[in-house]
């Protein structure tokens, strides 16, 4: 079905991300822009091959994958594509584009990216033809505030900046925590916890801080963009 009732188009979410974890601060993201925008739909794409993210470990796709599918299972607006996790080679947003464009001709896509990423957005590749495959929205922290000179050059009719409480939270942080031997409860849905324990994906590197320990054991670099 591609157009909803009275004529309109299906509107559809793309939220790519590494989802290294996928934290609650993705799925707030993603379901205020789903009442903002009145989404029928938002599609979690985690990369296949994340090539921004060399400079560190990545935990296995498929793991990633189904992370994702874990916290996003009870709301019924949310689904899970491989489209990235499929595809040969390094993950790049013009391919995830062009893909879900083929896949659904007769929506119009919604690409859900954090505003620090946006502001980067001609470094991505064919960048220009970005604006031509869906509408973006910069999801800010509050108190943001993009470069005025990136501002002026993205289509403004194009891209829309939302503000959303809950970034304070980011991946790194989740991994940075677990690695210390520190909780990530209420961080992250309940089932990514258990599914992050049983796999043991961020093996703890550091003694836990604690009260009679506050310092964390800094020798190991636990560097890494959400």
């Amino acid at each position: 079905m591609t157009a909803r009732p009275g004529g309109r188009r299906r509107r559809v979410g793309v939220m790519g991300g590494t989802f290294d974890p996928i934290h609650h601060g993705h799925l707030v993201a993603a379901s205020e822009v789903q009442a903002w925008f009145d989404l029928d739909e938002v599609l979690f794409v985690p990369t296949g091959d994340p090539w921004q993210k060399s400079d560190r470990d990545v935990s296995p796709a498929e793991d990633r994958y189904l992370m994702t599918v874990i916290a996003t299972a009870a709301n019924p607006r949310f689904n899970v594509s491989r489209v990235d996790i499929d595809r040969d080679g390094p993950t790049y947003t013009i391919d995830t584009l062009r893909d879900l464009r083929a896949s659904h001709p007769d929506a119009d896509l919604y690409f859900i990216t954090g505003a620090d990423a946006l502001a980067d957005i001609f470094t991505w590749r064919d960048a220009e033809e970005l604006f031509s495959l869906a509408q973006f929205v910069g999801c800010t922290r509050p108190g943001y505030e993009m470069d005025a000179q990136t501002l002026a050059a993205i289509p403004a009719d194009r891209v829309t900046m939302v503000e959303i409480p809950a970034l304070a939270i980011s991946s790194s942080d989740c991994r940075d925590r677990k690695r210390r031997g520190e909780p990530v409860w209420y961080l992250v849905p309940d089932g990514v916890v258990q599914y992050v324990a049983k796999h043991d994906l961020y093996p703890q590197q550091t003694p836990r801080r604690t009260a009679d320990h506050p310092e964390p054991d800094l020798t190991h670099d636990l560097s890494g963009a959400p």
